[in-house]
This record gives structure tokens, sequence and C-alpha cells, in this order.
């Protein structure tokens, strides 16, 4: 089985370009992702709203807000 980086070199100069290119976008997209921790410093913050909201109007407004 050949290894990526002779398949790469089999290709035209064009094409292994946008093998880096591509290879550089997964990097970048994995990096944010594996990069940052999920924020949680947020949570508690509505206390005060939870007797005048059901979990499901909030969540349909969180929809509405975003456009979905």
């Amino acid at each position: 089985m050949q290894s990526v980086e002779e398949m790469i070199n089999q290709l035209p100069p064009n094409l292994q370009q946008q093998v880096r290119d591509y290879v550089q976008f997964l990097l970048e997209k994995w990096g944010k992702a594996h990069g940052r921790k999920l924020r949680q410093d947020w949570a508690g913050a509505l206390r005060e709203f939870r007797d005048q909201y059901t979990s499901l109007e909030l969540q349909e407004k969180a929809l509405h807000w975003r456009g979905d």
C-alpha cells in the first residue's frame, strides 16, 4: 500500500497544491474545534427568569433569535 506522500507525488503540481490547501484547511478546522474549551461561565445567569418561562418557550425564543 502506498503512503499518502507517495500518492500525492504522483499528482500533477496543481493538484498537489489543492491537496496542500485542503490539508491546511483541515488542520485549521481541527485546531479550532480542539483548541477551545467549552465555556460554562453563563450557567445560572438567567436564574431569575426560571419561573417566568418554560424550557420549551426558551427553546423557541432561541430558535427565533438564531433565525432557524
